[in-house]
């Protein structure tokens, strides 16, 4: 009984430590597909340009990316791994076409400084969300709210134009996205641990949505640290 018992506890544990690489495998692809394909925009004068001239088609691009994430979200339990699989390749696609402005705004050494310190920041609070006892649901729901409030303040900022609210909005949305970052690590880490663990195409499919969530996490940090340390051109 004993052995039984031993040889499933580590099975279990086993079945934890493949599904939380996966989160961490699927969002480093994530992030480099973004990477490479908001650099290649970046280069190519005719996409950059067509994105420059064509706020329509930027529009269109965000769009898409947000109706993506809510179907992700919605279908989730009904669509196959495969399929979401893709979904979420597609996403760091239009994700690094729509990036691919940062680099006609901000100078090639800012961004990638700023990557630098984004990772640096982002490893160390997620580090921080797996390994700590405190639970962090009370901050992840107020960061929550924060964020709803940070997008509508976002959007009087556009017509405003107001240099100071947006570098307040910058600071305030890099303590918000530290703060969901720790609390979306230690969330995923309690999705996929228990005593009946086991790597099969659910327990797949939360590692990939929990990918999507530190991406975007990622990335939103990303983007505010850049309005704050990046150098215009």
């Amino acid at each position: 009984m004993e052995t039984n018992n031993l040889v499933k506890s580590i099975a279990n544990r086993t079945a934890q430590t493949a599904l939380f690489r996966s989160v961490y495998v699927w969002m480093t692809l994530a992030l480099a597909i973004t990477g490479f394909v908001a650099l290649y925009v970046a280069k190519s004068y005719t996409l950059i340009n067509a994105m420059a001239q064509n706020s329509m088609m930027f529009w269109i691009l965000l769009i898409a990316e947000v109706g993506l994430v809510m179907f992700l979200s919605a279908r989730i339990h009904r669509i196959s791994f495969t399929t979401t699989t893709i979904l979420f390749i597609l996403y760091s696609v239009l994700n690094g076409v729509t990036m691919s402005v940062l680099f006609m705004v901000y100078t090639m050494s800012s961004i990638a400084t700023t990557f630098f310190v984004t990772a640096g920041t982002f490893g160390a609070t997620a580090l921080y969300g797996y390994v700590t006892k405190k639970d962090l649901t009370r901050i992840g729901s107020l960061c929550i709210m924060g964020v709803i409030g940070l997008i509508i303040a976002s959007l009087v900022n556009l017509f405003l134009q107001n240099s100071m609210m947006d570098l307040i909005i910058s600071y305030i949305g890099v303590l918000l996205f530290v703060g969901l970052t720790a609390y979306d690590s230690q969330k995923i880490k309690q999705l996929l641990s228990g005593d009946d663990v086991e790597v099969n195409e659910t327990t797949q499919k939360i590692a990939l949505m929990g990918s999507l969530t530190l991406y975007l996490d990622f990335i939103n940090l990303f983007i505010y640290l850049l309005r704050i340390l990046g150098d215009r051109k």
